[in-house]
Formats: C-alpha cells, sequence, structure tokens
C-alpha cells in the first residue's frame, strides 16, 4: 500500500482480488477505482510524476504505468523466469530512486538485482550466491530501502535478519536480528517491510509475530 498525498488516496495491491485499487481517504466508502486489473502485485511505489511501478509476481517483471495507460510497460525482467541478469524469479518489495533506478527483491534467486532506466538487464547488488545464511547470501530477500548512497537495506526473510549491503560491497552486514527464529527483541520472525524515518529510525514488519518492531540504525 502507498500514500498519494496529492490526490488524497491510498494505492493498494488487492492481492487476492488481482488487482490495484485506488481508495479515497475524504470518501472512503464511496469512492474506489480499480487501477489496473489482472495482476498479481507484490509491491507497489510512485514516482514524483505520479507513475506507478509495480512488480508483476507471475509474469516476473516490474512495470510501469504511466496517467492514462491501458498496458504496463516493463522495466525489469519480463524473459520468463530465470536466474540470468535479464530475468527475475518471483519478484517481491521494491525501491524506485531519483533516476527511476529500479532495485527489485528477486525472491526465489535470493538476490537484490537494480536496473538502470532503459537497461536490457540488471545489476547484482546483493545476493546471488545461492540460497544460504553466509554473509554473501540471502534467503528469499523481501522488504527494501535504498538509501541516498546506495547501501541497500533487505529483509532477509528466511535468515530472520535485515541486512545492509554498501554500495559495490561482496558480502553485507548484519544490521539487526540474525539471533535465530523468534520473538525477542533482538529476534524476527520472518521480517517483510522496511522503512526508514527523518531521524533513521528503521521500522520492521515482523510478520509471523505480528508486530512492528523500531530499531536505531546508525
Amino acid at each position: 500500500m502507498i500514500l498519494d498525498e496529492k490526490n488524497k488516496s491510498l494505492i493498494i495491491s488487492d492481492w487476492e482480488n488481482s488487482r490495484v485499487v485506488r481508495w479515497s481517504l475524504e470518501n472512503p466508502d464511496d469512492d474506489k477505482e480499480i487501477l489496473i486489473e489482472n495482476i498479481e502485485c507484490y509491491g507497489l511505489m510512485m514516482n514524483e510524476n505520479g507513475d506507478l511501478f509495480v512488480s508483476d509476481y507471475e509474469n516476473h517483471a516490474v512495470k510501469r504505468w504511466s496517467k492514462g495507460e491501458k498496458e504496463g510497460r516493463v522495466v525489469a525482467g519480463g524473459n520468463g523466469r530465470g536466474n540470468q541478469l535479464n530475468q527475475l524469479n518471483c519478484p517481491t518489495y521494491m525501491f524506485i530512486d531519483e533516476e527511476e533506478t529500479v532495485y527489485v527483491s528477486d525472491k526465489e534467486n535470493h538476490r537484490v538485482i537494480k536496473w538502470l532506466k532503459g537497461a536490457l538487464e540488471g545489476i547484482v547488488v546483493a545476493g546471488g550466491q545461492g540460497q544460504g545464511n553466509s554473509l554473501n547470501q540471502l534467503n528469499y530477500p523481501t522488504g527494501l530501502v535504498v538509501n541516498e548512497v546506495g547501501d541497500v537495506y533487505v529483509a532477509d526473510y528466511w535468515n530472520n535478519r535485515i541486512m545492509c549491503w554498501p554500495l559495490g560491497s561482496k558480502e553485507g552486514r548484519v544490521v539487526v536480528g540474525g539471533n535465530g527464529r523468534g520473538d525477542g527483541s533482538n529476534q524476527f520472525f520472518y521480517p517483510s517491510g522496511l522503512s526508514f524515518d527523518v531521524e533513521n529510525n528503521l521500522y520492521v514488519a515482523d510478520s509471523w509475530n505480528h508486530r512492528i518492531q523500531r530499531f536505531r540504525v546508525d
């Protein structure tokens, strides 16, 4: 889900109904709009122009919908399911920077891959060394945030940890978690979404613990 402040509405990935919908914040009971149909959308982002970026989980692609378009345009993947640099395998969460570089958690390939605007293939920026729990590996990555210097923060779902991969690094470091699966304050049970606030606090959706955790990240 994302907040469209300009139009005072929520844009929601309605997964089980295979659609993306807009709900007005001013008239939530009456004002609803289906924006995209027939899509298993896992992740959503919007740029400053109001273009929607969606991860098309079933078709192994990230697509962009500009205002008024009937069909989305592929901006990452879209070449079938696979592990080549021009392919994705069940993409989940995304991050789009100011230059419209697409970062995507390529879940079943256990990697985060970035696609420069207009590129025909991506660049692996985290993981990509097979499924595992070493510092150069990921295990079903989900939530994703990239800071202004290009450091990649990713929720390493099955490893129950949040990793940071500095720009250009061959391996990451554990930011929080990594202490086994559990409900302690330094543990997760399948972390998913990530977000930072302006004071550099990290918020983690700790999905199977049914809670949101907050951490101070230096």
